[in-house]
């Protein structure tokens, strides 16, 4: 499949005629604008004729699929692995900046409100994911003359999802009025009143008065919810972390709705941004979306394959190809697997810390023997990802997925196919779901 954007950078129908590409690129008349997917510009005036594209779009916390389709064809699928760190990056500045307040400046106040938020705030680890599902689908646009966009957005019932696990009856009117927090001050006074002012590891044998709420996973890990803290005695909880007192195996933490919260939050932000960037964007859900793929036979038991990875990223493909309400389009087999990387790095010097208070640098040089970090390279004739660089010019190279070809490679043995990018890409063919050639051409 091959892209086309018209003399003035329109997108226009893309095209299966892979020979006429070569004339137009030998000839001078076209030129590559993208190789990944593969895109060209024609340099004369054509014709302009599009068809109607749909554009599916099933959002998620850690993954976006994508499937743009006519009534018959799929003209572009692939699978987006966010980012999924930032939580963690922030919590550890955090941590340093605090630490070096309290070492620098002991006699300075605490500074807690003293920050303005605008309207609309969000977090910074949902507000990457939201403008991460904006930038691939302008991505789209640029590639394919997209004229409808159907958004899964799923929302969730946290308090139904939790009467569930508890064995409670579903809440009903006024009972989403009354959550587990309701008439507490804050979340430690819950956790005290919900564990009756016990210690749970003695249960009082310690005969401690003082009660601490001690979070079972870190607070960077697990974070500050209920189901993460459980209420100890200052003997236990002081005696567990000098590694005296180990907890029973009963207290552990309980499930993570860390995605489903996500989605909460970031849904209508994500949705109401689109509708003022497109004409015509709707809404569906996840169990239409369900009942659709049953339907067409796109079930996930017959999307199986080899790696779990590839069946995982396949699922998210199939779903998008059935929000965007043609699931009977024929495919060429080929996903474009996507993972969005850092943009910078301005940490100066490294975390650990040597003898005599030594800590090494973080930076390498931006660019070491013309490479840098995230290059598409060759490597023995596999396209390949630059991930570690070192100043002397070795580099680490792995695939999309991980997977190590060599951590000390010599830049002599690489080969440059594309500068770095913000969203790197490799092409995939997992799985033939009705593969078909046949694609309109637009030149």
């Amino acid at each position: 499949m091959v892209y086309v954007l018209s003399e003035h950078g329109q997108p226009l129908m893309p095209t299966g005629n892979h020979a006429k590409v070569r004339v137009l690129l030998k000839s001078g008349r076209a030129v590559v604008v993208k190789k990944c997917p593969f895109t060209i510009k024609l340099l004369y005036k054509s014709p302009t004729y599009t068809q109607k594209i749909t554009l599916g779009v099933d959002a998620g916390s850690k993954h976006i699929g994508l499937s743009a389709t006519t009534k018959d064809k799929v003209l572009y699928e692939s699978d987006t692995e966010l980012r999924n760190d930032i939580v963690d990056l922030l919590s550890t500045r955090r941590e340093l900046r605090r630490s070096r307040r309290n070492r620098k400046t002991r006699y300075r106040a605490a500074r807690f409100n003293n920050r303005r938020r605008k309207d609309g705030w969000l977090a910074p680890s949902v507000q990457n994911k939201v403008d991460s599902h904006l930038t691939l689908i302008r991505k789209v646009h640029e590639i394919l003359p997209i004229t409808k966009i159907i958004v899964e957005v799923a929302a969730f019932d946290m308090q139904k999802l939790k009467a569930d696990m508890a064995g409670l009856a579903k809440p009903k009117g006024s009972d989403y009025q009354k959550g587990e927090q309701s008439g507490f001050w804050n979340v430690r006074e819950y956790v005290l009143f919900r564990d009756d002012h016990k210690c749970q590891c003695c249960k009082g044998k310690s005969k401690d008065p003082v009660l601490n709420v001690h979070h079972i996973e870190s607070r960077k890990t697990g974070g500050n919810a209920p189901n993460n803290l459980i209420t100890l005695c200052e003997t236990c909880h002081k005696g567990y972390h000098s590694g005296t007192v180990k907890l029973p195996k009963s207290i552990r933490r309980g499930m993570s709705f860390r995605d489903a919260t996500f989605m909460g939050i970031m849904r209508w932000a994500f949705y109401n941004t689109l509708k003022e960037q497109y004409p015509d964007v709707r809404l569906t859900y996840g169990h239409i979306t369900k009942t659709v793929r049953i339907e067409n036979g796109l079930s996930v038991k017959e999307a199986e394959h080899d790696s779990s990875k590839k069946t995982y990223l396949l699922n998210h493909v199939i779903d998008a190809r059935c929000i965007s309400g043609n699931p009977k389009a024929v495919s060429n087999g080929i996903v474009y697997y996507i993972k969005k990387v850092r943009c910078h790095n301005r940490q100066i010097h490294k975390n650990k810390i040597f003898k005599r208070g030594y800590r090494k640098l973080n930076q390498c040089p931006y660019k070491v023997n013309g490479f840098r970090l995230y290059d598409r390279v060759s490597y023995k004739g596999t396209e390949c990802f630059i991930f570690g660089r070192r100043r002397d010019g070795r580099f680490a190279v792995r695939l999309l997925d991980g997977t190590k070809l060599n951590e000390q490679i010599s830049c002599k043995k690489l080969s440059i196919k594309e500068s770095a990018k913000h969203y790197i890409t490799e092409m995939r063919m997992p799985l033939l779901i009705g593969a078909s050639s046949d694609v309109p051409a637009a030149i």
